[in-house]
């Protein structure tokens, strides 16, 4: 366990993201992915059922043993938390209500935050869009880890750890990496998340409240389904910055798992990018894939030749 990887700096390279030439080339060859794009009418029914069903959870396990309250914020709270962020991830593409209501989407990802239980809505909107634009950009990308996360994390127990605490970077990167002025919609998502906090924990006590946010960290950190956090861009094939997974996981996580699809067309709702795989296969199903995200930390914890160095890296500038 004391191992330590080999990598001690990021994959630099001097060349554009791979996925702006793709959807260039697949949009000339098939045009009709274009219909793929727009809202996805479903969705927003689908986000409601899910905080329905919190709400529920949130009563029902007010009265519950400690013990049973930790046994299903990890078995049933961190799995739905966790489908909600990504829920939120589809939202920040506006395809809840689509690009002519950004405002419609901007509200309906607080709303869709509440059994979070931590307000980040706001704040993932501004940096995801960052994300996709310069992917591996060097001081714009905090999807990158920071150069402390490579150099520290770099034995098979400290991996472990960093998996364990993925939310706590998450959080921390933009301070570090990119810092933003604070915008009135993020002091929105503030207001409206604490004060849901605080009336949930006033109308049913301490337990709901940590069954919300204990189940947000605990699904976020080690917990099969944030297997995706490794999987979309670490480096496990020399070259290849983007990877996608095709399997079961993908039906709680809204497709997020073809992450190759989805940087080639952002605009394409989760459940229309099985249909972009199928129309251009000669493009996707000969990249490198994933079929477990168990897998995947497991060899991310285990492979001494990965780290949270194992990330390409390049020098962009903003446009």
């Amino acid at each position: 366990m004391g191992n330590r990887v080999a990598r001690e700096d990021f994959e630099w390279v001097y060349t554009d993201q791979p996925h702006a030439d793709r959807r260039k080339e697949i949009l000339a060859k098939y045009p009709e992915i274009k219909t793929l794009m727009g809202p996805d009418q479903r969705l927003k029914w689908i986000v409601c059922m899910m905080v329905a069903i919190q709400f529920v959870a949130f009563y029902l396990v007010k009265d519950l043993d400690w013990k049973w309250v930790l046994f299903w914020t990890y078995a049933f709270g961190s799995c739905i938390n966790h489908s909600m962020t990504l829920a939120i991830h589809e939202i920040s593409h506006n395809t809840a209500f689509g690009n002519n209501k950004a405002m419609w989407n901007r509200y309906f990802a607080m709303f869709a935050n509440l059994p979070v239980g931590l307000p980040y809505s706001a704040s993932f909107k501004r940096y995801h869009l960052d994300h996709h634009r310069y992917l591996g950009g060097d001081g714009i990308d905090v999807d990158i880890p920071t150069e402390f996360e490579g150099w520290f994390f770099c034995t098979r127990l400290r991996k472990f750890v960093w998996i364990i605490l993925q939310p706590l970077f998450y959080a921390i990167r933009p301070l570090c990496i990119n810092p933003k002025p604070i915008t009135q919609l993020e002091l929105t998502n503030v207001a409206f998340q604490i004060t849901f906090d605080i009336l949930l924990c006033w109308l049913w006590g301490a337990k709901p409240v940590v069954y919300m946010l204990a189940g947000s960290m605990l699904g976020m950190g080690l917990h099969p389904i944030s297997g995706h956090f490794i999987a979309e861009h670490y480096m496990f094939l020399k070259g290849h910055e983007t990877y996608s997974y095709y399997g079961s996981l993908n039906l709680l996580t809204f497709n997020v798992g073809y992450h190759n699809e989805h940087h080639d067309f952002p605009s394409i709702p989760g459940r229309r990018l099985p249909m972009v795989r199928k129309i251009a296969a000669e493009y996707y199903d000969d990249l490198p894939q994933y079929t477990s995200w168990v897998k995947v930390l497991y060899d991310f914890i285990m492979d001494d030749t990965l780290s949270p160095y194992s990330r390409i890296k390049r020098n962009v500038h903003r446009k």
